[in-house]
């Protein structure tokens, strides 16, 4: 494999700020730190470690509600009626009424601002027929997210052994929630909810102290201790925060802040390529055409240590000559961000298609390659 270094073009302006302030500890137990823009993870702790969800399992419920309403088969104004059993469930509350039917609409903004356990189940049963095959349908789902460390007993976060997760998993459940449902996702930004006279306000610290924060959920359980799953985008930035394993609220409510000031203010977002540029030009092997243009796949970009990016290299391996004939779209090559010990690949593709040359043509190329090196 080939290597060929790209001249690149960073503007250092942060030379002279001290590398200590690029690196951070967290105090969570678990923690991850995730650039969706890039889909970078910036920080983790023990992020692959099971820990118990507690009330961040909503985002999961109300995903699956989310993802009913998107195909048709939920509609946000349907009602439901109140069982005995949500209304009788313990922890924070939406305040629903026995027997009564509420819209789907209301439920959902018990859920995710009020942190409703009546609510999750309601919406569960109202969905399922039952919590218990309500948390087969959450599971299915995590398997088409990608969860790996994740099993959901229950729609409330409830305690129990068998009902656990990692902090990777939430920010997957997050990261798939932002990307297919962003309507719906707005509802998670709302600073409180009235509902049956009574207002409550959302738990989230970062709505009210983070600037471009727009949701996510908090948790607790003594188990657990205090988690949250946090976003928020500024400019072309959005990052999502998972913590689990705080000792207290006020704990939670500064390592949320401190964290995702951390994120957006060491970091730069660097545009190297946009989907389809024109990346490198590499050597065939008996082509009619003696170069290939190799192409970005997609939009190449990445969140780099403001402290890095003097050091940033940028390269392209790849095997030449490439054989003949290539076909537009084909995968030839890699291009390789490095920063640090970290290094980031994106596939290059074939720009055209490059025809072999004719039997006598390839025969005289083949001659001239073993005599001169060249085709």
């Amino acid at each position: 494999m080939q290597k060929f270094t790209l001249k690149l073009l960073i503007l250092a302006f942060f030379l002279t700020i001290p590398k200590s302030l690029f690196s951070i500890e967290s105090l969570a137990k678990t923690a991850l730190i995730m650039d969706l823009s890039t889909g970078e993870v910036l920080l983790e702790k023990n992020s692959d470690e099971r820990t118990y969800p507690s009330s961040m399992t909503k985002i999961m419920t109300a995903l699956v509600a989310f993802e009913k309403i998107k195909n048709g088969t939920l509609a946000i104004d349907q009602e439901f009626l109140i069982s005995k059993k949500a209304w009788k469930m313990g922890g924070s509350k939406m305040f629903i009424e026995v027997d009564k039917k509420v819209k789907l609409s209301d439920l959902l903004l018990g859920i995710v601002v009020q942190s409703g356990n009546d609510a999750s189940i309601a919406v569960a049963e109202g969905i399922s027929g039952t919590e218990e095959t309500f948390a087969i349908e959450m599971n299915n789902l995590g398997k088409k997210i990608g969860l790996t460390g994740t099993n959901f007993v229950n729609s409330s976060g409830w305690p129990n052994d068998d009902h656990y997760t990692s902090a990777k998993d939430l920010a997957l459940v997050a990261k798939y929630t932002i990307e297919n449902h962003p309507e719906l996702y707005q509802m998670y930004s709302l600073t409180e909810f009235t509902y049956n006279g009574i207002k409550q306000d959302n738990r989230n610290p970062l709505l009210l102290t983070f600037e471009g924060a727009d949701g996510f959920k908090t948790g607790y359980t003594q188990a657990a201790g205090y988690g949250l799953v946090g976003s928020a985008e500024r400019g072309d930035r959005r990052l999502i925060i998972v913590l689990n394993g705080l000792e207290s609220s006020r704990s939670r409510a500064q390592e949320s802040l401190r964290l995702m000031d951390w994120g957006f203010n060491n970091f730069e977002l660097v545009d190297f390529y946009k989907k389809n540029e024109f990346v490198f030009e590499a050597d065939t092997w008996l082509g009619k055409d003696e170069k290939v243009n190799l192409v970005s796949v997609e939009d190449i970009n990445v969140s780099i240590p403001k402290g890095q990016l003097s050091s940033t290299s940028v390269d392209v391996l790849v095997e030449e000559p490439i054989e003949t004939p290539i076909q537009k779209g084909d995968l030839l090559a890699t291009l390789q961000v490095s920063y640090g010990d970290k290094k980031i690949e994106f596939p290059l593709v074939a720009g055209e298609d490059i025809e072999q040359k004719g039997f006598f043509s390839r025969i005289t190329s083949a001659l001239y390659y073993i005599i001169l090196g060249s085709n």
